[in-house]
């Protein structure tokens, strides 16, 4: 049985003086955990009022030394359209130096005493920084309008209006066939599961509680589609056509995966945002009850932040005794904002590590823009044995392409591929305009000696049984 709290609740349609300009700011229930490290007010170009936006408390995760503390971090959500200015006070103190992240955003801001101004023209999930603080920073979720019309007499249709829910059990099943809808200002304060169903929707703009863990769960199941909301986790296994689109998860609990595939296909991620406490993406084959391997995966026009493991991971579950295979993965245009792992086993921005028989081919990352992480490698592929988690090693890596992948930064370490043995190998390999700190890495590069491997000039060292590795410049062409 369901049962239902709500509280008082306001939401503020501000529409601007220029044509096509609107904000829509939801408010938070009484009893949600607020932060006031900032102020922040949002409001239609060339209109004069400031629409107020409520401000929740986020957990995050960051670890000194080889100890995790959690910290409590911010985090707004509004709906625009047009152009909006918006408008970000320091309540702590002055603001010597800030950043507003992704950097390849390239926003303008301004700064005078303790506030921040800037403007958005397009939907964007950012994260505005003062003084260098990135454990206590404001997490911003510039939606577009939302334009999902609530027809209470669909009976196809579960809506969660504004305010607190909670469910008995600690989950809302989702059945085959509805569409649940939660209002921008409801609070979930369980996780939403899509189990053995289809044709399932999840849509709105509210928050699951950053108290549950895997707070979307999409399991044996096909035909879904999970738009808007905020949560901690959102995994899917044992699916297929499964579309995940403008869903930002903030985790900071140990395991806190943000965004697992486990033995599924056609699955497509757009324009999500991922902080989380382990890896933020992942694909796998065999685990955790699911069966099977895992195929077409694509993450696009995303932002990844790994405060512990790798922002993205692929391989090492899978099934020894019936060999499986990984492929068709896709990462395009996506923001590594950061990556801090102090086990080398567990190193690498971009990680692919084949164990369990698994092979992996057919993998694409392209423009791809690596900020500069706080420890970590680069690049990760590996055909290995880690005997904590596999039964055996991977059968092989092939047919991986980097293409327009940038690293701007001081702290990679060495990167590595490497592969098993002369029938467990890494092959067909190629690296296309790869840039490090604005040089691109190429065989025929300047100022290579003939002696030297490429890698060498992007600090990867390539092991053996790896055939086939070629870096090159396809601008110059």
């Amino acid at each position: 049985m369901l049962r239902l709290l709500l509280s008082a609740l306001w939401i503020c349609v501000l529409a601007g003086a220029v044509a096509g300009a609107e904000v829509n700011v939801a408010g938070v229930p009484q009893g949600i955990s607020l932060n006031d490290d900032f102020t922040v007010k949002v409001r239609p170009e060339g209109k004069s009022k400031w629409v107020l936006v409520p401000i929740y408390l986020v957990k995050v995760d960051e670890v000194r030394g080889t100890k995790h503390h959690v910290e409590h971090a911010s985090m707004v959500t509004f709906d625009f359209s047009g152009k909006v200015d918006i408008e970000v006070t320091y309540n702590k103190g002055k603001i010597d130096s800030a950043r507003v992240r992704p950097l390849s955003y390239d926003i303008p801001f301004t700064i005078e005493g303790n506030t921040l101004q800037f403007s958005l023209e397009k939907p964007a999930n950012l994260s505005v920084e003062v003084n260098g603080d990135i454990f206590h920073n404001l997490h911003l979720f510039a939606n577009p309008l939302d334009t999902f019309k609530v027809d209470k007499k669909n009976p196809d249709l579960i809506y969660f209006g504004p305010g607190i829910h909670r469910f008995e059990g600690g989950e809302f099943r989702i059945p085959s066939g509805k569409t649940v809808y939660v209002a921008g200002g409801a609070v979930m304060m369980g996780r939403m599961l899509i189990e053995n169903g289809h044709d399932v929707k999840l849509l709105g703009r509210g928050i699951i509680d950053p108290s549950v863990k895997m707070g979307i769960r999409i399991a044996n199941s096909r035909n879904v589609y999970v738009e808007g909301l905020v949560a901690t986790q959102c995994a899917t296994g044992g699916s297929d056509s499964v579309t995940i689109r403008n869903v930002k998860v903030i985790s900071y609990f140990g395991w806190g995966d943000g965004m697992n595939v486990f033995s599924s296909r056609n699955v497509l991620f757009d324009r999500v945002f991922c902080r989380t406490s382990d890896d933020c993406t992942t694909v796998y084959g065999t685990r955790l009850g699911f069966e099977g391997p895992s195929s077409n995966i694509t993450m696009q026009n995303s932002t990844l932040w790994a405060d512990v493991a790798h922002p993205i991971f692929i391989g090492i579950h899978g099934n020894v005794d019936k060999p499986e295979i990984l492929e068709n993965l896709n990462y395009v245009n996506i923001d590594i904002l950061d990556h801090k792992e102090k086990q080398l086993n567990y190193q690498g921005c971009l990680a692919i590590n084949a164990g369990d028989e698994n092979l992996i081919r057919n993998v694409r990352f392209e423009n791809i823009r690596i900020e500069n992480f706080r420890q970590g490698q680069l690049v990760n592929l590996r055909i290995f044995f880690n005997e904590k988690y596999c039964k055996a090693p991977g059968r092989g890596i092939e047919n991986v392409v980097f293409k327009n992948v940038s690293y701007t930064g001081n702290r990679a370490e060495i990167s590595i591929i490497e592969g098993y043995d002369e029938q467990r190998k890494i092959r067909n390999i190629r690296f296309e305009n790869l840039r490090i700190n604005g040089q691109i890495i190429s065989d025929d590069m300047p100022g290579k000696p003939k002696w030297y491997h490429t890698g060498d000039m992007a600090r990867i060292y390539v092991g053996p049984h790896v055939e086939n590795i070629s870096f090159l410049n396809t601008f110059e062409k």
